[in-house]
């Protein structure tokens, strides 16, 4: 299945050297657990990564397949024979298959298709016509269930026959008239129970979501309930699959690493950082530096119209440096603080009003304190006034950043917009520059020029 033959005989073709470095290779993994041939996978460049896979015996590689990343499966996909990748499709489980059609071309996607059996093929399209951040989309139709009326004897003989072809038989959901959830019971304790006992006596209140619902927010159900998995349900309450645990916390690292890096003024990459083009790192980071030069340029505009104070206290210019860059970074501490609460569920968009009086209060007491260690040296360079001016203004620039680092975001949660998105350079461009407004309007208090 995976072209071992063919690999090793293009290896061998007068090229021993290549043919011991391949040999070596494929000890190296089979000395690894899958989850360290998929990383060793993840640090190769695209064509070794093809090599290196077709060297796997055909149970590893379906393994190892299972666990790379969408991306990484779908660049496997295109350097393999087509009924290679026709059998690692079909192993898959069809949540699995969801994310990997959405990496490949629309020709390579429909013939993959094609090769499933009737049952298969109808579980993946199911999912593909979810949103592609929903519920639906990361759930796993392959479900095994029970109904009222049964008993524990019936429901685990059920199970049994069923076992090797769902996705978990740990939480079982209990279905009424219609496929309507009506609870769940767990495999412990219908184990444990005798055997004549109904399993309505047996199950438990169900948590549901629906599959609609965003995946994040699923996720986030199922680890603050600390479920193995629950039923994903429709409008009317008819049971349409199941989320499990696993699913969930791929969700939240996923989730989480596309927080990070937006919060940093990136887009995600999501793969493995070795195996991410050159080009593409490039497209990840420029849209945000070209808004962040953009936004310079208002920063540029407010020292202009503050020049004719500059001409006089030039000194005033020493420390613009200073006061962006603590506002910029008293912003990122609250916005990325903010940001990491909502994703957890500690805030919420309707806790604005107690965030933001936290946030300046913290802002203040932060200011106070910079702004007495910098008065000392402030003073020492530029004399007792221009010092006053920056302790006061740091003070000010603190509460602000502070403020609206923690304020933007929630404002786009309850929006609808990515709090992440908008974090980085709205509170940068913001803070900038009204805090050179904020100094330069001080300044001509304090100073009288």
């Amino acid at each position: 299945m995976i072209e071992k033959e063919q690999v090793e005989r293009e290896a061998g073709d007068g090229h021993g050297d290549d043919a011991r470095e391949l040999a070596r290779l494929q000890q190296r993994m089979a000395s690894l657990d899958t989850p360290g041939v998929v990383d060793l996978l993840g640090r190769m460049s695209r064509d070794d990564r093809a090599v290196a896979f077709r060297l796997l015996p055909k149970d590893r590689a379906v393994e190892v397949f299972e666990d790379l990343d969408p991306a990484l499966q779908g660049e496997l996909i295109s350097g393999l024979r087509a009924d290679t990748t026709s059998e690692l499709f079909r192993e898959l489980d069809p949540d699995d298959r969801a994310p990997l059609l959405d990496e490949l071309p629309a020709g390579v996607a429909s013939r993959l298709l094609s090769g499933l059996s009737r049952t298969e093929r109808d579980y993946t399209t199911a999912l593909l016509g979810y949103p592609a951040d929903s519920a639906g989309r990361r759930m796993s139709p392959e479900v095994a269930y029970v109904r009222t009326g049964t008993t524990a004897a019936d429901a685990l003989h059920r199970l049994r026959m069923i076992g090797d072809h769902v996705e978990t038989i740990y939480t079982v959901p209990v279905l009424g008239p219609g496929r309507c959830v009506e609870g769940v019971v767990s495999l412990r304790r219908l184990m444990v129970s005798d055997p004549d006992t109904p399993v309505e006596d047996l199950m438990s209140e169900a948590t549901t979501v629906r599959a609609t619902d965003d995946r994040e927010r699923a996720a986030q159900t199922v680890r603050d309930g600390g479920y193995v998995a629950v039923p994903v349900v429709d409008a009317e309450n008819r049971l349409l699959g199941i989320f499990t645990v696993d699913d969930a916390m791929r969700v939240l690292e996923a989730e989480d690493d596309e927080d990070s890096a937006r919060v940093g003024g990136a887009e995600p990459l999501r793969r493995p950082y070795l195996s991410v083009p050159i080009v593409r790192l490039v497209r990840a980071r420029i849209v945000w530096l070209l808004v962040l030069i953009v936004a310079a340029t208002l920063t540029v505009g407010v020292q202009s119209y503050f020049e004719a104070e500059l001409d006089q206290v030039v000194a005033l210019a020493l420390f613009i440096p200073l006061l962006i860059g603590t506002g910029g970074n008293a912003g990122s501490q609250a916005a990325t603080t903010v940001v990491r609460a909502m994703a957890v569920g500690d805030v919420r968009p309707k806790d604005l009003a107690r965030v933001v009086g936290r946030e300046i209060t913290t802002g203040f007491l932060l200011g106070g304190a910079l702004g007495i260690v910098g008065v000392l040296p402030a003073m020492a360079v530029a004399g007792r006034d221009v010092g006053l001016v920056l302790a006061l203004t740091v003070v000010c620039v603190c509460t602000l950043a502070t403020t609206v680092g923690a304020a933007i975001p929630m404002i786009a949660k309850r929006i609808g917009i990515d709090p992440a998105i908008v974090s980085a350079p709205f509170i940068s461009t913001f803070v900038d520059t009204t805090g050179l407004i904020l100094y330069f309007s001080i300044a001509k208090v304090v100073l009288g020029i």
